[in-house]
C-alpha cells in the first residue's frame, strides 16, 4: 500500500517536473531542432530530449531508486516495477514541430502495473490535469467530470493516427466513416492522445479511440479519465492496462455504442 504522504510527495515532484518541462518546450518553440525517428512522419525535437532529461533529473533527485519508462531513449524498465514513472515529455511532437499549439507533457506514476498518479500539462492553455487514485480528477485544482451525453448523435469523438500509413491508417479512416454514417455529431483529430483523453475527462469530448499507442501516451490520461467518471478499455472492451496497445475512452454512456461501431472495421486489410 502507498501512503497518502507518499502520494502527495509524488504529486508535488510531478508538478515541479511538468513546470520545468513546460519552460523547456516554450523556450525552444521558435528555434526547433527536428529529427526523424525511422520515418518522416515520426519526429523528435531537441525539446523532447531536453524536457525528458529535466523531468527525469527532478524525479531521480526526489526518488533515486525509482524506475522509468520513457518515450525517448532506452529507459524502459518493466511495466510491473515497484515504482515506475511513465514519461512522455512532449506528446504532440508533430504539432509542436509545425508551430501548432496543441501539445503537452504527460507524467504518470505506477506501482506494479497500477497507475496511482497522473499529470498532463498543456503549457499553452496553462491547464494542468491531475488525478490521484481514488481522489477524483482536476484541472488546476478544480474538479472535472465526463459529459452526460448519452448517444453518438450528440457526441464529438476524437481519434489519432499511428505513423504507419498501412492497415492501421485504413482502419482508422474506415472507423471515421462508419461513425459518421451512424449519425455522429463530430470527429476531431487534435494530434495529442494524452490531451484527447483528458478532454474526455473534462467533458469536452464524449469519447476517444486510437488503434496503436504506447503506455506513456495514455498512462496518465487513463487515470484522469477514470477518476473523472469515464471508462477506459481496449477496442475489444477489455479493461485498459499498461500492457494494452489500443484504446477506447468515453463517458460510459456511449461506450457500448462506440465499440459496436469500431468492431465493424476489425477485418479491414
Amino acid at each position: 500500500m502507498i501512503t497518502s504522504e507518499e502520494l502527495d510527495s509524488i504529486e508535488q515532484t510531478a508538478l515541479k517536473a511538468s513546470a520545468k518541462a513546460a519552460e523547456v518546450l516554450l523556450k525552444h518553440i521558435r528555434t526547433k531542432q527536428i529529427y526523424e525517428k525511422g520515418s518522416s512522419n515520426n519526429l523528435v525535437t531537441a525539446a523532447d530530449l531536453e524536457a525528458q532529461e529535466v523531468i527525469q533529473e527532478i524525479i531521480t533527485k526526489a526518488f533515486p531508486d525509482h524506475s522509468f519508462y520513457n518515450e525517448e531513449g532506452e529507459d524502459k524498465d518493466s511495466l510491473d516495477s515497484e515504482n515506475l514513472w511513465l514519461i512522455d515529455p512532449l506528446d504532440g511532437t508533430t504539432n509542436y514541430a509545425h508551430g501548432i499549439p496543441i501539445y503537452c507533457t504527460s507524467i504518470a506514476y505506477a506501482r506494479k502495473g497500477k497507475v496511482l498518479f497522473g499529470s498532463v500539462f498543456d503549457p499553452n492553455l496553462k491547464e494542468h490535469f491531475t488525478a490521484k487514485a481514488g481522489k477524483g480528477a482536476f484541472i488546476n485544482s478544480e474538479r472535472i467530470s465526463v459529459s452526460q451525453r448519452s448517444s453518438l448523435k450528440e457526441s464529438v469523438i476524437a481519434t489519432g493516427f499511428y505513423y504507419d500509413r498501412g492497415t492501421i491508417m485504413r482502419r482508422t479512416l474506415r472507423s471515421i466513416e462508419v461513425l459518421f454514417n451512424n449519425g455522429l455529431r463530430g470527429i476531431r483529430r487534435m494530434g495529442s492522445a494524452a490531451l484527447d483523453i483528458c478532454w474526455v475527462a473534462a467533458g469536452r469530448f464524449e469519447g476517444f479511440f486510437e488503434y496503436k499507442l504506447s503506455p506513456w501516451d495514455f498512462a496518465a490520461g487513463m487515470l484522469i479519465a477514470r477518476e473523472a467518471g469515464g471508462i477506459c478499455t481496449d477496442i475489444k472492451g477489455e479493461e485498459l492496462s499498461l500492457e494494452s496497445r489500443n484504446i477506447a475512452v468515453s463517458n460510459v454512456l456511449i461506450h457500448g455504442e462506440m465499440l459496436k461501431m469500431l468492431e465493424t472495421t476489425r477485418n479491414i486489410k
